[in-house]
């Protein structure tokens, strides 16, 4: 009896996900612990793995699909045998011009719009946005995935070895003009006019749903306060060139942020009905900005560590979130969030709160101002502003003050952050 591939629970809080890319294809041998599908879920993209040896006889949920747990992906078995409806799979894998025949015997969904003239093409996410990064007109490429389906293989194939240009061909009468033909993807319409019509899935499906229920559910207050760091700057700058390392500001913030939350632990609320939490770990969310999307990775007690502790910390994350390398619980279960945005120059903006946690600080760029002093001596200073986001219901606004002035005051007189 066939053996079925049923979306896997990755995580807790996991529902569904969505299958990303076929790494096998039907047809193709697979051997136990053969990774054969890529799932995006709650962020990452994770392999999935065969449980079962034999031959990849029909894929059922094709690249773009969003799949519930436990629901159906493909069936792997022995050569002819009967799977799904009760129809034999193929006895051998065919060539994609011979398995055809049997692709279009298959209930066809209803097909899209298209005006006289267009052409309807199966591409799949991922090799659609390959083609785009690579410069690769797919159009008129034969696809090697199921239906005729062009998949990344087919794109990076065409990518090494480009067909010659066409000869231009006498232009044609002029026609009644007619809506725009339209590009048939997996989980995406793109019309010919430049415009894309796409599904959220993945990441930028889940960032969605996050940010839309937090500024639901909270009531927020973001309160802005203006930061010198000119001290800090040059502190920075003395112990990157005595030691031989390169602290970023960022770093500095983190630490100056876990050392601010120690002292002030009111912060550190969240709420749950009718009942308020107190948390009794400082674990400071590090958001990370990707092509599609958002991470917040956690580094976990960041008041028990020291500076070079947070800078190795926070480094290793970053990285491996960009890479898709992070464990699910690498980011769960942060208690305060820090968003810093100083690297693409933003003045100031309103983070929203990454829920459960109470309250966000959004670091903003540093910017040199001219400064009076009491003689009347004008001097440089190095000065950024610092967006605290918090849950009115949870923290007042003279209770939030308080923790922004600590962490201004840490910032200002860098060497308190230190000892």
């Amino acid at each position: 009896m066939a053996y079925e591939v049923r979306m896997p629970q990755l995580g807790l809080t996991m529902e569904e996900g969505t299958v990303t890319t076929w790494l096998k294809h039907e047809g193709d041998k697979v051997e136990v612990g053969d990774p054969i599908v890529e799932i995006t879920t709650d962020k990452l993209t994770n392999e999935v793995n065969a449980e079962a040896a034999g031959t990849l006889l029909k894929i059922v949920a094709q690249e773009g699909e969003d799949i519930p747990v436990k629901g159906l992906l493909a069936y792997i078995g022995e050569p002819g045998e009967k799977v799904g409806d009760g129809a034999a799979a193929p006895a051998e894998a065919a060539p994609a011009a011979e398995a055809a025949p049997a692709a279009a015997a298959e209930p066809a969904a209803a097909p899209a719009p298209v005006a006289a003239g267009g052409k309807r093409i199966r591409i799949s996410p991922l090799a659609r946005k390959i083609a785009a990064k690579l410069g690769v007109d797919y159009t008129n490429l034969k696809g090697s995935g199921p239906m005729g389906r062009i998949v990344k293989k087919d794109i990076e194939a065409a990518a090494k070895n480009p067909a010659p240009a066409a000869k231009a061909a006498p232009a044609p009468a002029p026609a009644p003009k007619a809506a725009a033909p339209v590009v048939e993807h997996t989980g995406a319409v793109e019309l010919m006019d430049g415009d894309v019509v796409e599904k959220l899935t993945g990441m930028r499906k889940v960032v969605g749903k996050r940010m839309l229920q937090s500024v639901t559910e909270c009531p927020t207050v973001t309160q802005n306060v203006k930061v010198d760091v000119t001290e800090l700057f040059k502190l920075r700058k003395e112990i990157n060139e005595k030691m031989g390392v390169k602290y970023s500001v960022n770093d500095f913030v983190l630490k100056a942020v876990a050392k601010a939350l120690k002292n002030n632990r009111y912060m550190l609320v969240a709420i749950d009905g009718d009942k308020l939490i107190k948390r009794a770990h400082i674990n400071l969310g590090m958001a990370v900005a990707l092509d599609d999307g958002l991470l917040t990775p956690v580094i976990r007690d960041a008041d028990k560590m020291s500076l070079s502790e947070i800078h190795d910390c926070a480094k290793d994350l970053a990285t491996r979130a960009r890479e898709g390398k992070l464990a699910v619980e690498e980011y769960k279960g942060s208690t305060f969030t820090i968003s810093n945005l100083g690297m693409f120059g933003v003045e100031t903006f309103n983070p929203i709160i990454n829920q459960p946690d109470s309250s966000i600080l959004g670091v903003c760029a540093a910017e040199d101002e001219l400064y009076m002093d009491d003689e009347g001596k004008i001097s440089k200073h190095k000065v950024l502003r610092i967006s605290h986001t918090f849950d009115h219901r949870l923290i007042d606004g003279s209770v939030a003050a308080k923790f922004e002035c600590a962490v201004r005051d840490l910032l200002q007189n860098p060497m308190d952050i230190l000892l």
